[in-house]
């Protein structure tokens, strides 16, 4: 484990070395010569990483071997940011216009000669560094691997298709839930020949497997199909060896005496790849057959497509069940929507748990371990796999003591076997690339069970610099956006609910487990229960109160992340505070939301790598210091929930990488002359600014803002959209003064808008005129507006809307005539509309023939639940930094 996590450190240093950024600015202050022998030695150690991942060597000295790389290579980051850094200064010096400032640089401690001659001394010490641990490398006996792709995956044992169906507990439904799909026709459309492919898709460990196995040895199986055809599938998908152990499998299935069967096996084993395919297509011709393809890592689509060219010989009704975990392969290979597999009941889980627990009996002469026991099953989720693991490892051990420290301890800490759970789920860590593997880790500082909105994971990624673009033209928010999308399809996330910037997820209490096995001692949870912080941790999460110790926290002068990821939970502390600042000087995250401050320090300034300062809900907050705009770097800036902040200080302008800005102010109207240098300002919020009445004053467009948020905004009378003309997301909510019909006499032909979401404007009788400019609108959602009468027709000629949800809307009785032509609409939530739920019942409602082609089509209260969590998601985005 540690070595792919070094590994991906290594990389990333790596691909930053090679940026555009990285090597203009070596030959600018002359120290390119030192850069690349870095880079060169660094390559040789990537290398070394990789032998010592094949050889799975557990010395002691080795395992701190990997720990000194790991720390060179965040003080090598260090070091490069020095440059980003210098390089914007230049910038801002040359946007100042002031040749009194510019003389005064060139004096300072951070001109060009001096910023040259200091950064040649840290090279220097880091070439060393870098040298010494390479020479201890090879001294351990590593060899330095060059043409590696990545990381070598340790996978599971290969499966076979035996099960003892009488020992398993539950699955019975699902079993049976799958047969029904076997023995349905194949769908319309796919041809005589074509066959169907039944995906079960879900976490490792979750019985996938078990329950193909259950399917695949059932009777009425056998009576339906001739022939019946089991293949644990290669990691690489070789067709090769797929067609071989097709071809055994299906010759095992005949009655084919075993002698006669291997001598088989060992014949084909020398054939070419045209012989295999005539032999496997002459094996498989006119049979109808079922097919088990199990554990699918491929997501080559093509060679798919070639397996698929080669078998699709056999009867009508043919069926393949692939196994896998990763919703796009399933979608992918599936010809039917994929069966999305959940864990266990609860008694389920504790029946099995006692299997493997005790001896036969033994439970009911220890019903205070079963008690114990119960409350141990509940970490497990759902996965027999999890409980398998718990209960082994509690098996005929009948003392107290050793039940409760499994029930009281996070599953990561426990000693895993081979076929354990968390081995399992490593399998899916360890096939994911480098970018992502990286970005996984930083789950751990999220307490479990927490909601997760997807924009404030994303701008911890982008802050730390694990957010990376190859095209200029990609902006980094999007790029996280995918990678958030890439992790749900790989089961690394559940109830995803994608409403745009306000997306939320949670995380399986077992994934989370492993973010944290992943993490170690550099992520750091602090609590009550965590007394010793190791020296080497970069990242704290503060979860209590009670835990701000000063003693508690880390000398290192690495940390890089403070969280407040609890509501509530805040600093009040200016001691510690000071203590932070003056320690931590390579902080590129400070979360201070909750805390209880009147002003921050001048010292802020100092926290010159800081890319993300969280200020959420500091309602003590008057003033903010000048020296705050010293923050060249801060990418990400919270203001909102500060009730008391009188004004928004002037130089916001020189902060010209700010990416999101959240604010709360008592100012009446902002101008624009502060905000239109900010041309990386992607997000926007307005909260709880009851004193505005205009959001800006003068005409300068805001052309990089592609969202903005107002919410309780009391006194705000109008909006002026024509000044945002890339805005792609628009959220107003609690606006109650708001007449969105104005647009201040400049009238908006064409909005980017995809996302629109409007709540609890009583002075709205029908949506603006303006909306109809929204062509590519894609969600929609309209929440309490008590006066609504009628939609705007044009609604009816946005052919990309997706999603519509109309909630506590009373008085709107109708919707658009037109709605039967939004082909592209797939969701529609209608609920707290009487009359208008009447109309669009299913079957019974005069609208339902228009609306009968969506999807998803959810009518009064069933989907409160959902809309309620929206709610909360965008409360949690507007009062909350983590």
């Amino acid at each position: 484990m540690a070595e792919s996590f070094v590994f991906d450190i290594t990389d990333s240093l790596l691909g930053k070395l090679a940026s555009y950024v990285y090597e203009e600015a070596s030959r600018a202050y002359g120290v390119s010569k030192d850069l690349q022998r870095i880079k060169d030695t660094l390559s040789i150690v990537r290398g070394l990483l990789l032998d010592a991942e094949h050889k799975k060597n557990q010395q002691h000295a080795l395992r701190e071997w990997l720990k000194q790389i790991q720390n060179i290579c965040y003080d090598a980051e260090d070091v490069l940011d020095e440059f980003e850094l210098q390089h914007k200064k230049k910038q801002v010096l040359e946007a100042s216009g002031s040749t009194m400032v510019k003389v005064s640089h060139l004096f300072s401690s951070s001109s060009p000669l001096a910023f040259r001659f200091k950064m040649a001394h840290q090279l220097k010490k880091l070439k060393n560094r870098l040298n010494k641990v390479a020479a201890d490398g090879t001294g351990f006996g590593l060899v330095r691997i060059h043409d590696e792709p990545r990381l070598a995956v340790q996978r599971r044992e290969l499966t076979h298709s035996h099960v003892d169906a009488s020992s398993l507990i539950g699955r019975e439904n699902e079993k049976e839930s799958i047969i029904k799909l076997l023995m349905e026709s194949n769908p319309r459309g796919l041809g005589t020949k074509s066959m169907s492919v039944i995906p079960i898709v879900g976490i490792g460990g979750l019985g996938k497997t078990t329950l193909a196995k259950l399917v695949f040895n059932d009777k009425k199986i056998d009576e339906v199909f001739q022939l019946k055809i089991w293949v644990c599938v290669p990691d690489d998908f070789d067709i090769r060896k797929i067609i071989i152990k097709i071809i055994n499998s299906a010759f095992s299935s005949t009655s084919a005496p075993p002698s006669v069967a291997f001598a088989h096996q060992e014949d084909i084993n020398h054939f070419d790849i045209e012989q295999l395919q005539i032999c496997l297509r002459h094996k498989l011709y006119g049979q109808k057959f079922i097919l088990v393809l199990d554990d699918i890592w491929n997501d080559d689509r093509a060679k798919w497509i070639e397996l698929t060219d080669l078998i699709n010989v056999g009867a009508a009704e043919s069926k393949i069940i692939v196994t896998t975990r990763s919703n796009s392969i399933a979608s992918m290979m599936g010809t039917v929507s994929p069966y999305v597999l959940e864990g266990l009941s609860l008694d389920n889980c504790l029946s099995l748990f006692v299997k493997w627990a005790f001896k036969d009996g033994d439970e009911e002469k220890y019903s205070n371990l079963v008690e114990i026991g119960k409350e141990i099953v509940k970490k497990c989720a759902g996965v027999p796999l999890a409980v398998r693991t718990l209960g082994s490892s509690l098996f005929s051990k009948y003392d107290l003591n050793k039940w409760i420290f499994v029930r009281d301890h996070e599953i990561w800490k426990l000693e895993q076997k081979k076929d354990d759970i968390l081995p399992a789920l490593k399998l899916s860590y360890d096939e994911m690339p480098s970018y992502l593997r990286q970005c996984f880790a930083y789950f751990s500082l999220f307490p479990k069970n927490d909601a997760i909105i997807v924009i404030n994971i994303t701008t911890l990624w982008i802050a730390l610099g694990l957010v990376e673009s190859t095209n200029e033209s990609e902006e980094l928010e999007h790029i996280a956006r995918e990678y958030i999308h890439e992790l749900h399809s790989r089961s690394f996330l559940q109830d995803f609910t994608d409403k745009g910037d306000l997306s939320f997820f949670k995380m399986h209490d077992l994934i989370h487990d492993l973010a944290l096995y992943v993490a170690k001692e550099k992520f750091v949870i602090v609590d009550s229960n965590n007394r010793n912080m190791s020296e080497q941790a970069r990242h704290l999460s503060i979860i209590e109160n009670d835990s701000l110790d000063r003693v508690l926290f880390s000398k290192s002068k690495s940390v890089r992340t403070i969280l407040f990821p609890v509501k509530g939970v805040g600093l009040d502390n200016e001691s510690l505070l000071d203590l932070w600042i003056s320690r931590y000087k390579y902080l590129r995250f400070l979360d201070l939301t909750d805390s209880s401050f009147d002003t921050l320090p001048n010292s802020i300034g100092e926290l010159k790598h800081l890319r993300g300062l969280g200020l959420s809900n500091n309602n003590k907050l008057k003033r903010l210091p000048h020296s705050i705009f010293k923050l060249h770097n801060l990418q990400f800036l919270y203001l909102d929930g500060c009730t008391e902040l009188e004004t928004l200080p002037r130089g916001l302008g020189k902060m010209t990488n700010l990416r999101l800005l959240s604010i709360t102010t008592k100012q009446s109207v902002l101008t624009l002359t502060e905000f239109v240098n900010l041309n990386h300002l992607k997000c926007l919020v307005f909260q709880y600014c009851k004193n505005m009445k205009f959001v800006f004053s003068g005409e300068q467009q805001l052309t990089s803002i592609e969202t903005l948020c107002l919410y309780s905004c009391g006194s705000l009378e109008s909006l002026p959209l024509h000044i945002f003309p890339k805005l792609q997301s628009l959220v107003i909510a609690d606006c109650k003064m708001l007449n969105l019909s104005l647009n201040n006499e400049s009238p908006v032909k064409k909005l980017m808008m995809k996302h629109l979401f409007v709540n609890d404007i009583p002075g709205l009788l029908t949506l603006p005129g303006w909306i109809c400019a929204a062509e590519n609108l894609e969600t929609l959602t309209i929440y309490d507006l008590s006066n609504l009468q009628t939609f705007p027709e044009c609604l009816t000629t946005m052919t990309h809307l997706k999603r519509l949800v109309i909630r506590g809307c009373p008085q709107l009785l109708s919707l658009p005539s037109g709605i039967h032509h939004l082909t592209a609409l797939e969701e529609l939530y209608i609920d707290g509309c009487p009359e208008l739920c009447r109309k669009c019942q299913p079957q019974s409602g005069e609208y339902w023939p228009m609306i009968a082609h969506i999807k998803r089509v959810i009518i009064e209260d069933e989907n409160y639940v959902e809309l309620l969590e929206l709610l909360i998601s965008f409360e949690r985005l507007t009062n909350s930094v983590i």
